[in-house]
């Protein structure tokens, strides 16, 4: 399969190829047209209530809702486990909620909590990051695939595609984190790639204190470090706090991942992060709204169903592809550097 290479644009030009993204390839099943019921109560369970882009994301959630005349509580925990989260599934459970949307801390350690709510009728959105259990739909922030692949070859051409690099990831549990690295191996085996060796992925946790400490580690214990990829939002902004502060390490060292331009612009303008990638996470939790709202107001959770998404546009349900369950696309990731990214502001 071809896959969309990661793309650099100004916000209209983003949101139109978003609403493209959902439209694509959804020319045979009609779109649903019942009506949304009002007042739906939908609980949106984040990794932690801290993280800023967690709460971008929350945000887009409780603006699709009130659009739809619906309400949204916010509820998780302070740290990213699952044992944080499922207080929350309960609490939507006891309040007979319409729909839970979560980003999930553990693939599997959920399942039994969210089955239990699913019994008692309440439908199950996963975005961010993905949970193993059945009957639900995943909101993807984009292609799995493209994304690891597409932050290899970014660091590669930074680097010259020679040296030792790590990996500084969020928590070890995390769905999305794990495939996406998946998918950086399995990049790092191509030819133009045999000059450059992973040497070591560490797990910050998505907490600022614990990713430095680690970041710390890693470049003790490799000297020769020629590059760092740090797919999460805290783990790039830590990073690149210290490597701005320690300028003498930016003659060696390269880093990129995911990170959000509101924290990265500083360290884009001054050198430090010459480029990084994301997309919206407000249009994330924005079509998670909305294929919430859908569901719980009776779209069938099946392959090829068609449901509008507001500003965003039509978007169409995946069938089921390399361990990824039913599922929706928001769209192709967004490259950021000095050219563009005084133009966005989450």
């Amino acid at each position: 399969m071809k896959f969309l290479k990661p793309t650099r644009l100004g916000s209209a030009a983003l949101a139109a190829i978003v609403v493209a993204a959902g439209t694509a390839g959804a020319a045979s099943a009609a779109t649903f047209s019942g009506p949304i019921k009002s007042g739906l109560v939908v609980y949106a369970i984040p990794k932690d209530t801290i993280n800023p882009y967690e709460v971008i994301a929350d945000n887009g959630i409780k603006t699709a809702l009130s659009k739809l005349g619906g309400t949204v509580t916010v509820s998780s925990g302070t740290v990213d486990t699952a044992a944080a989260q499922e207080p929350s599934i309960q609490s939507a459970e006891q309040s007979h909620a319409n729909a839970i949307i979560i980003a999930g801390n553990d693939p599997e350690a959920l399942c039994s909590d969210l089955a239990q709510a699913q019994s008692a009728g309440t439908d199950v959105v996963s975005f961010d990051s993905d949970v193993s259990c059945p009957n639900h739909l995943f909101i993807n922030q984009a292609n799995t695939q493209q994304i690891g692949e597409s932050e290899v070859q970014l660091l590669g051409k930074e680097i010259g595609y020679k040296g030792q690099i790590a990996i500084l990831s969020a928590e070890s549990t995390a769905t999305n984190q794990n495939a996406w690295i998946k998918y950086m191996k399995v990049e790092l085996k191509l030819p133009k790639y045999k000059n450059m060796k992973l040497v070591k992925i560490v797990y910050g946790n998505d907490e600022p204190t614990t990713s430095k400490t680690v970041l710390l580690g890693l470049l003790s214990a490799y000297p020769d470090l020629r590059g760092i990829i740090s797919p999460t939002t805290v783990g790039i902004q830590t990073a690149a706090q210290y490597l701005d502060t320690h300028k003498k390490l930016l003659k060696q060292i390269t880093l990129t991942g995911l990170g959000l331009p509101s924290q990265m612009r500083p360290y884009v303008e001054d050198g430090t992060v010459k480029e990084f990638e994301l997309w919206n996470p407000a249009n994330l939790g924005y079509l998670a709204g909305y294929a919430a709202a859908n569901l719980a107001s009776g779209m069938p959770l099946k392959a090829g169903e068609k449901f509008t998404a507001g500003k965003l546009g039509t978007y169409t349900i995946l069938p089921p592809s390399g361990g990824t369950g039913l599922s929706v696309v928001l769209g192709p990731p967004t490259v950021f550097d000095k050219a563009n990214i005084k133009d966005f502001n989450f």
